[in-house]
């Protein structure tokens, strides 16, 4: 029993060695608590029926711009400006009941272990524009984060993102499952401004990403960005380290993309609501708007479109290519004088459709005007471009067809 109570002794004393050892060793950044968010990023916690988590806002007054775009632009928008680009899918609502909403993730891939630990979600008032940014210091906040976002959307019938019916929706939708409450998309009219953005500049720019538009079209030069690929990284450095300077750039990240998402919504459906409201003033812009017109079978609106075209900027490729849409519309529309023009004016230059309009003339001049000789004439034309079978076998048909009509006949 003496040699029981005797270890039982050291032990304590052991023990207590240990605590005064790490008594006086002060908390480690790893050991610090979730509130020292505030210290970098002014907002405040927020409690909900299912939990916590932290918010932060930020304003840009009505006299502010952001690149070419006055801010208060934003309040004056038509009620109907997002139904054409979205070709009747949004219907008529006032800006201030639009909601432009970005997440930033902890992977790019999506998939159920991904979760948005930062939304955000702009908004017009009659002061200006407001971002609202829930974030998550821990994944436990999630589902507080999400029933916040939940409640504010009830103000809003519009949806409006950049690419989020492929990615933030669906990831939200999930995130919002698997925290049992009911995503609120369902009631929500959804644009996404992407689809609208590559219509009108694909034909223009290498790149339609939201930072490329923001340079090209509204002249914004991003200072202290962070690349999307890190920002997953971020995050998690920040779980293990608690450090949320780290995550300050991933903030304004969020916000300047939300803010540019708004203003590029001042611009892109005005080229299908009303093309000469939106001031096109490239030819590919131009372009792309009339093939979008073409697709809703708009076609004199299309051919217009495509004529002021030529007459602005615009490279020899898509010269080319708008020269033989231009001829292949005109064909169907039955006006074959005006087709065959625009297919002389391609069969004299080099250029990638040359061939097909020599192969076009030539089929006129057979099956309309019975002028087989000069049919001919473009056959060879184009098949000493490009020997293809059905060049060389239309190039001997009529070889025999204009035989046939030299040939005098027998009485």
């Amino acid at each position: 029993m003496a040699d029981l109570d005797s270890q039982l002794d050291l032990l304590r004393q052991r023990v207590a060695r240990i605590n005064a050892k790490y008594a006086s060793v002060p908390a480690t950044p790893e050991m610090r608590e979730p509130h020292h968010v505030a210290e970098w990023l002014p907002g405040g916690e927020v409690e909900t029926a299912a939990g916590r988590h932290y918010e932060t806002t930020r304003f840009w007054e009505r006299h502010r711009r952001h690149g070419s775009i006055d801010i208060s632009t934003l309040a004056e928008l038509p009620n109907d400006l997002l139904e054409a680009v979205s070709e009747g899918t949004v219907p008529a609502s006032p800006p201030h009941r639009w909601a432009y909403l970005d997440t930033e993730t902890t992977g790019l891939a999506g998939g159920t272990g991904t979760y948005a630990f930062l939304i955000g979600l702009g908004y017009v008032t009659e002061r200006g524009f407001r971002l609202k940014q829930y974030f998550l210091r821990e994944p436990g906040e999630e589902a507080s984060a999400l029933h916040a976002l939940e409640e504010d959307l009830k103000s809003f019938d519009v949806l409006v993102t950049y690419n989020g019916k492929a990615y933030d929706q669906p990831l939200l939708e999930t995130r919002f499952r698997l925290s049992r409450l009911k995503p609120p998309f369902t009631r929500m009219a959804h644009m996404d401004l992407l689809h609208g953005a590559r219509r009108l500049w694909k034909l223009r720019f290498d790149s339609c990403r939201l930072m490329e538009l923001e340079t090209q079209i509204l002249g914004v030069e991003r200072e202290g960005d962070v690349p999307g690929e890190l920002i997953p990284y971020l995050y998690f450095e920040y779980l293990r380290k608690r450090e949320i300077a780290r995550l300050v750039p991933v903030f304004h990240h969020n916000a300047i993309d939300i803010l540019t998402l708004a203003c590029l919504t001042a611009i892109v459906p005005y080229a299908f609501r009303d093309p000469s409201e939106a001031r096109l003033a490239h030819g590919a812009e131009m372009v792309g708007v009339a093939r979008w017109m073409r697709k809703a079978e708009r076609h004199e609106e299309a051919l217009a479109w495509m004529r002021q075209a030529l007459t602005r900027r615009i490279s020899d490729g898509l010269l080319f290519r708008t020269l033989w849409d231009i001829a292949q519309m005109e064909r169907k529309l039955g006006r074959e004088d005006a087709a065959l023009a625009v297919y002389a004016d391609l069969a004299q230059t080099r250029n990638p459709h040359r061939v097909q309009a020599l192969e076009e003339m030539a089929k006129y001049y057979e099956h309309r005007e019975r002028n087989y000789v000069t049919a001919l004439e473009f056959a060879r034309e184009a098949l000493r471009l490009s020997k293809t079978p059905e060049l060389e076998h239309r190039a001997a048909r009529l070889e025999r067809k204009a035989a046939a009509r030299r040939a005098p006949r027998l009485l």
